[in-house]
């Protein structure tokens, strides 16, 4: 039997430990804060890595001159970012890597890598190689190796981030100065990036201190609360709700509504998937030892989540997130465990966890192809209301075809009612 050319699997080109010395990695954009430590980062692993921050139409476009169009819309716009990168001139496209993430689960993020290659062949750059970040085993690329070292130091960049992102969403609506919470970021980042250095190990004393270092930094942040804002939570598949290109800059639009956005940290996304991983054992029977080791790390990774919040609250300028196995308990109420793919249980939970802080105001985000996020996110509204009535929930559809007027127009009105 022939095989229609169309269909076949992309080339697959590696890339070498050669590459690592000379070529540049672009990384599609998702969490400015996040990415941005993780990627100054692994440059001290000889990684030269650059966050995209580019914004646009044309972005959309490009992902829908090379994706097909009943794709999930983050896949159209990270594909487009990195294409729209590509084409722009300004690098040297035969010194050019990409990074794509696969999470080997049954959400079709783990098909990106192949469809943006499929876009590289046809844009006559298949010699581009892509690399695949995952942690199933999924493929190999001999020059990017992710050591226990990076990951544990990937981790403390994160939980970082994760503090950094939720103090300067709760100064960033009432500073005196513009710009000045801004400014508290760049300073926040440059500190990590200071000791995060030299393929050292950093011990957990040191992110303990920049802990501290996060926390007094955002204090000295003039902020005016004499007049309050609408406390408005964003939840919703992970790419949409963070990123400021998947929503249309939400954040930006809420505080221009005069209302301070809360979102839920990525580190809550983290323990979700490797607590899913623990259960696996008791939903279906997988191997006893690989729960327990999972059990491990939950445990270790929900310890330092705990620390933040017991500094947070010593500190007593921020308002500390909920622990997560709190949430996840919080969660059993409304649905089960079993409900893990994408966002799964997740999505509902960050709701609760709101809902439970007095943030009862909340724009679910809701992606273009995502069926996952439309059953636990939107599917779950109705019942969650039915137990939190002072629940003020919208979902709003983010695709290539949505009016950006429109979906303002319904958090609006959502807000008209807000509390």
């Amino acid at each position: 039997m022939q095989t229609n050319a169309t269909s076949r699997q992309p080339a697959h080109v590696p890339f070498t430990e050669e590459m690592r010395k000379t070529y540049k990695i672009l990384v599609p954009n998702m969490l400015p804060v996040q990415l941005g430590l993780i990627c100054r980062l692994l440059k001290n692993y000889g990684y030269d890595m650059e966050l995209l921050y580019t914004e646009g139409p044309a972005i959309v476009e490009q992902g829908l001159r090379n994706v097909h169009n009943d794709t999930c819309y983050p896949a159209l716009l990270v594909i487009g970012q990195l294409m729209d990168a590509i084409q722009s001139g300004k690098y040297d496209v035969h010194k050019l890597a990409l990074i794509m993430p696969q999470t080997g689960g049954g959400c079709r993020a783990s098909n990106y890598i192949h469809l943006l290659r499929k876009a590289l062949e046809k844009n006559g750059y298949g010699f581009i190689p892509v690399i695949s970040l995952n942690f199933s085993g999924l493929e190999d690329n001999p020059g990017f190796e992710v050591t226990g070292k990076m990951m544990i130091q990937i981790a403390y960049a994160m939980l970082i981030g994760d503090l950094i992102m939720m103090v300067a969403n709760q100064c960033r609506p009432y500073e005196v100065v513009a710009g000045s919470t801004d400014k508290a970021i760049h300073i926040c980042m440059d500190a990590v990036a200071s000791r995060f250095t030299d393929n050292r190990l950093v011990r957990y004393g040191e992110v303990k201190h920049l802990y501290r270092f996060v926390l007094d930094a955002f204090g000295k942040v003039r902020l005016d609360k004499s007049t309050p804002k609408k406390k408005v939570g964003i939840v919703g598949e992970i790419y949409v709700k963070f990123s400021p290109l998947g929503n249309n800059n939400l954040e930006r639009f809420l505080l221009s509504e005069g209302c301070e956005p809360v979102l839920p940290g990525l580190m809550d996304f983290c323990l979700y998937c490797i607590y899913n991983s623990v259960i696996d054992n008791d939903l279906y029977g997988r191997k006893p030892k690989t729960a327990a080791m999972y059990q491990l790390v939950y445990n270790f990774v929900l310890g330092k989540q705990g620390d933040i919040i017991k500094m947070m609250k010593k500190d007593g300028n921020f308002r500390p997130p909920m622990p997560f196995d709190a949430v996840r308990k919080k969660a059993q109420e409304i649905i089960g465990p079993g409900v893990k793919m994408g966002e799964g249980w997740l999505l509902p939970a960050e709701m609760i966890e709101l809902i439970s802080e007095g943030v009862g105001n909340i724009v679910c985000t809701q992606p273009f192809g995502c069926l996952p996020n439309h059953i636990a996110g939107k599917g779950m509204i109705r019942k969650i209301r039915e137990k939190y009535p002072e629940a003020n929930i919208v979902a709003v559809d983010y695709d290539p075809g949505a009016s950006k007027i429109n979906q303002e127009n319904r958090i609006k009105l959502m807000l008209s009612s807000a509390e």
